[in-house]
């Protein structure tokens, strides 16, 4: 049974790779970025092992901790990720749940991150190759750290299913997992940078890594990894007490597993949702009553209520925060500059997220498809929330970063910048999305899900938009990039005439020429989205 899983999950994972070439050419491009990772890793872990041995158990355990701890997190805040072999579909069937778990184990290793992390942990176990007999042990401990990285996070996913069943629930995870995200790369700047405000002993960091290694090494995060340490230091007992660890944390995670399968299979939770009360038209009483109102109320609507439009930008509100931070970070004065991206990547963020909207239509796209919806309707409808709504954030936003950094003769650069890039982009994104479609969560699923197939395409076409959009901004970019650097106040009034103007003729072109395509190929993509169910 563990075999014929393992093969389903091979044959679907190679014929959703054969849908398209994009997707083909991603998911190569995605892989050789995954393997170069890999060796990354085991050269450096091995490189280690052969100039400074003594360091190799505390980076291998809390490196070795770090990555267990994403395979438990990462799948709670993409919950459902991965879900090319769903239990439900084989409830039909008379399989022995073990069996069943058995399969499922072993075919949540049959994917690129599974098998990027197979060979990551088997791969540092090199690390040790001056004592045989600490390689043999560090080997036990890597399969064992794979096992608890699968089976810890399928049981941990499949726990708080009923919890995360919930939209709202979901919804609040999704801004909650972007607030360490966000702020951990200033937090470790922060520290970097007190780290080096005075005489750093590096014994004394050694000395701290290797007793936080230590602690680490008895939790279930790092026993796989403080065996082959123990062991090293020829401390057999702990080494016995650390694979006593992880046997009995791999044995509770398989037994939390089968009983929250069995709850989820045995009594699913029922369909459908208690009735809502009516609150109005909502956007539909707010716009003209044209079909592009129409398709621009719909398209407003999904921003305030579908989370997965809202965690795409759910970023916004925090990069101020971030931005601020590195700019105190780097110190003061020339360190707070970092703060004139602010305005132009927000334009940027915003204008992109209309990208591949269509495929967000999924099922939905098919009435713009039967009530004969014209390209003009369709792409000027969705991109015109976008322009609303950005607009005066994006000012906002150009203000508050000119006051920030103490630059106000910089502001006309920053507003012409930004609004230009907010133009431009809406409009490369307005002809993209016609043209390249990639999987997305479907309507109801969580933002972070990660659809079958869909590495390979994504990377395509935000490749391709993004590089549009840089292409296409480089004279705005260029005049606001003089300005600052001369400094030349003219040349700011200059770039808030061209940026404007460059974006408004960029978005122009891109709405006809995605409307082009639209009508051109509209059955046609509604096709691919379907097949995206």
């Amino acid at each position: 049974m563990v075999a014929q899983l393992v093969r389903l999950k091979l044959t679907l994972l190679v014929n959703g790779y054969r849908r398209s070439v994009w997707q083909t050419v991603g998911v190569v491009l995605g892989s050789l970025y995954a393997l170069s990772l890999v060796a990354l890793v085991v050269v450096g872990a091995v490189a280690l092992g052969t100039t400074d041995p003594g360091l190799v158990a505390p980076a291998l355990v809390l490196g070795g901790a770090v990555l267990v701890l994403g395979w438990l997190v990462v799948p709670v805040f993409a919950y459902g990720v991965d879900a090319t072999l769903d239990p439900h579909r084989f409830v039909t069937y008379p399989i022995p749940r073990r069996r069943l778990l058995a399969g499922l184990a072993a075919g949540g290793v049959v994917s690129v991150p599974g098998i990027a992390t197979a060979l990551a942990v088997l791969g540092v176990t090199l690390a040790w190759w001056r004592s045989p007999l600490t390689l043999v042990a560090a080997a036990v401990g890597a399969v064992g750290a794979l096992a608890l990285c699968v089976v810890g996070s399928r049981a941990l996913t499949t726990l708080l299913a009923p919890l995360l069943e919930s939209r709202r629930s979901r919804e609040v995870l999704t801004v909650a997992a972007f607030v360490p995200i966000m702020l951990a790369g200033p937090a470790i700047g922060w520290f970097s940078r007190r780290l080096g405000d005075g005489a750093t002993d590096a014994d004394a960091v050694r000395a701290l890594l290797t007793d936080l290694a230590d602690v680490v090494g008895w939790t279930p995060l790092g026993a796989p990894w403080g065996v082959p340490a123990a062991v090293q230091d020829g401390d057999w007992g702990a080494a016995a007490g650390r694979l006593a660890v992880l046997l009995a944390t791999l044995a509770l995670a398989w037994w939390v597993w089968d009983r929250a399968l069995a709850r989820t299979l045995e009594t699913p939770a029922e369909g459908g949702a208690k009735g809502a009360r009516g609150k109005g038209l909502g956007w539909f009483d707010r716009v003209p009553a044209t079909p592009t109102g129409a398709v621009a109320a719909r398209a407003a609507t999904y921003w305030l209520r579908d989370p997965r439009y809202s965690a795409s930008i759910a970023i916004i509100p925090l990069l101020p925060v971030v931005l601020a931070f590195a700019g105190q970070t780097a110190g003061e004065g020339p360190g707070m500059a970092v703060m004139l991206i602010l305005a132009p990547l927000t334009a940027w963020v915003l204008g992109f997220s209309v990208s591949n909207d269509i495929a967000y239509d999924h099922t939905a796209f098919a009435l713009h498809v039967a009530t004969g919806t014209t390209g003009r309707t369709d792409r000027w409808g969705r991109a015109l929330p976008v322009l609303v709504a950005g607009t005066p954030l994006v000012v906002v936003f150009a203000v508050l970063s000119a006051g920030l950094s103490g630059r106000w003769t910089d502001l006309p650069a920053l507003l012409g910048l930004s609004l230009g890039t907010l133009a431009l982009s809406t409009g490369v994104s307005s002809a993209v999305s016609a043209h390249w479609l990639y999987p997305v969560p479907k309507p109801g699923e969580s933002p972070f899900k990660q659809p079958q197939g869909a590495v390979g395409a994504t990377m395509v076409a935000q490749g391709v938009a993004g590089l549009a959009t840089f292409v296409l901004s480089l004279p705005a970019f260029a005049l606001a990039l003089f300005t600052i650097l001369l400094p030349s106040a003219a040349l700011g009034w200059v770039t808030l005439v061209v940026g404007p103007a460059v974006g408004a003729v960029v978005l122009v072109l891109g709405v006809r020429w995605g409307a082009r395509a639209y009508d051109r190929r509209a059955p046609e993509l509604l096709q691919r989205v379907l097949s995206y169910a």
